[in-house]
This record gives C-alpha cells, structure tokens and sequence, in this order.
C-alpha cells in the first residue's frame, strides 16, 4: 500500500499525519508552531514532527511516496512557497523544496483552508459533493473550494482568500492592512472583541459574569450566555451571525456551491450557530428559491483538524 504524509500548519500547533490511499490517519504527532521564530527553526521542527509521526504509524520509509503541506496564507503551489502569511510572519518561504531535500520526497504545497476542504470533499461532510466550500472560523477566517475532486486555486494558485473580501468598508481593521474585511468580523477573534466591547458597556451582564468567572472571553462565551436567557449576549450573537451570513451570502451567489461546511473553533458550535445561520442566508440569497431545489446546504465539517491533514495528504497524492 501508499502512504503520504500531510502537515498542518496552525497558528498553534502543526499537526502530521501518515495517510492511506484511502485517506485514513495511521500515525500522527504534533508540536507547538511557535511562530514568533525564525521560518527556519520552525520547519526543523515540522521535519522532526513528521519523523515522530512516520514511526507512530509503524509504515515503512519506502512506502511513503509524498508529503503534502497545508499553510496558512497566501501560497505558490507551483515553486512550494508560502509567499506571505500576516498572522504567522512568513514571506517568501519556500518550505516544499526545503522539506523535499530534507524528506527525500517529493513534497506540495496548498493553502491549509483548501486543504482542509480537499480532506472534507475526500472523507467528511462534504464526501461526494460535486463543489464544496469549508469556511473555518478560527483566528482568522479561511476559505477553500473544491470542484469535482480538485482544488480550485485560480491562475496564480492564490484564489479563495475570502476572509479578505470586504463586507463593510471602511469597518474593523485587519491584520491585512484593509479595514472591514470578513475576517475581522466573521473570525473568532473577531467574535471576541465583539464580545468585550459588550461586557465594557454592559459590566453587570451576565454576559459579563459569565467571563468573570472563567476569565477569560472565548468563542463560545456569548453562546453559552445567550442559550442562558442573556438579552446582552443574544445581540452579540446576532450581530456576529448577521456579519457571517453576509460573507455566505456573497459566496452563494457568486459561486453557488453544493455544500459549505463550516469548521474551526466557532463552528463546534454546531446548530446553536447553523440553525439561526440558515434562515438568515435563506433570507437574503439572490433570487426565488423552492426550499430543498438546489439550495447550498450549511453543514458542520465532521473531521476536526484531521480534515488539513487528510487533504494535504491527498493533495501530495493526486
């Protein structure tokens, strides 16, 4: 049998896997990203994690054929080079030829969000779908299209980048350097200064006593207040749903997928987020539709971070 190896890059953790043809993990192992580092220091570290990674899953070295990449931000699929990465600090890495020479295989490169849904469309929500979309609200928001099997990158292998499409000017700012881009909305971090400039201005919430006594405000603060009777925290659930559901609605009309999935850290939030989600998209979708004819279906991505491992392994293979 052929095995890959996929790595996913995270803002906090890189992930590796050995994969099957079959898309299944045999062995992983992980390691802190640490991005504040020089790019260098951080792909020893990759190398030593897929090293560790390769011996959990007993496989042999001869039958592992590639390795697969997924990083977040703007990348060169054709040289292997991460061209820039705001929130990580890269530009200019060329991390597949170093990891090539160093892993003696032959090594791709993709963006972490196309991967991810590569992995989706190959062994999670979206199996079968003829084009799918994952949308991953974490840090930022990450985006990958995938029609019939393949990666949509358009002609520079950098399409997709749809966390950065604007959805208010002249709005929050950005790490990108615009300002109302859907990331800095539609983004955990963008819920979270939602959520503090709530609490700032209503301290006697429960909203507010709920993050007092965690200490800190996550993702899932305003939905644990809000499912509690919250008024506070229910407009900032609002709020924050009606900013994800313009960027959607952008992308349905614009490109009319069969599936959008949605993962990262405020999509565990399941149908406490879809179920509100969908009628607000339904509402404000272009044109008349029949309910159920060929409408794009919101789903929960279903492999967790195993979704960029898997899909920069199949990558690597096709």
């Amino acid at each position: 049998m052929t095995f890959y190896i996929g790595v996913d890059i995270g803002g906090t953790n890189i992930k590796v896997g050995v994969v099957d043809e079959a898309g299944r993990i045999v062995g992983e192992s992980s390691c802190p990203t640490g991005a504040d580092r020089p790019q260098e220091v951080v792909l020893k570290d990759i190398l030593r994690t897929a090293e560790d990674a390769v011996a959990a899953s007993g496989v042999p070295r001869r039958d592992i054929h590639a390795a697969g990449v997924g990083s977040p931000g703007a990348v060169d699929s054709e040289t292997g080079t991460v061209l820039y990465n705001y929130n990580l600090g890269w530009r200019d890495f060329a991390i597949a030829p170093m990891m090539s020479e160093a892993l003696d295989l032959p090594v791709r490169l993709e963006n972490d969000a196309n991967a991810a849904a590569l992995g989706e469309v190959v062994a999670g929500s979206a199996k079968g779908a003829s084009s799918a979309m994952v949308i991953t609200l974490g840090t930022g928001v990450g985006s990958g299209f995938v029609i019939d099997g393949n990666i949509w990158t358009g002609y520079n292998s950098a399409a997709c980048e749809f966390g950065h499409m604007v959805i208010a000017y002249g709005g929050r700012p950005c790490t990108c350097g615009r300002r109302g881009c859907f990331e800095a909305y539609a983004s955990a971090t963008g819920l979270i200064a939602m959520t503090k400039e709530a609490i700032a201005a209503h301290p006697n919430s429960a909203l507010g006593e709920l993050a007092h006594r965690e200490g800190c405000v996550s993702g899932h603060t305003p939905f644990d207040a809000a499912e509690a009777g919250d008024p506070v925290a229910q407009r900032v659930v609002d709020e924050y749903i009606g900013y994800l559901a313009c960027g959607l609605v952008n992308l349905i009309n614009g490109l009319q997928p069969e599936v959008i999935s949605i993962g990262g850290g405020i999509g565990k939030q399941g149908e406490r987020l879809l179920a509100p989600l969908r009628l607000k998209v339904a509402e404000e979708t272009f044109g008349e539709r029949t309910e159920g004819e060929k409408m794009t279906r919101l789903v929960s991505c279903t492999l967790g971070y195993k979704a960029g491992l898997i899909g920069a392994a199949m990558a690597a293979r096709r």
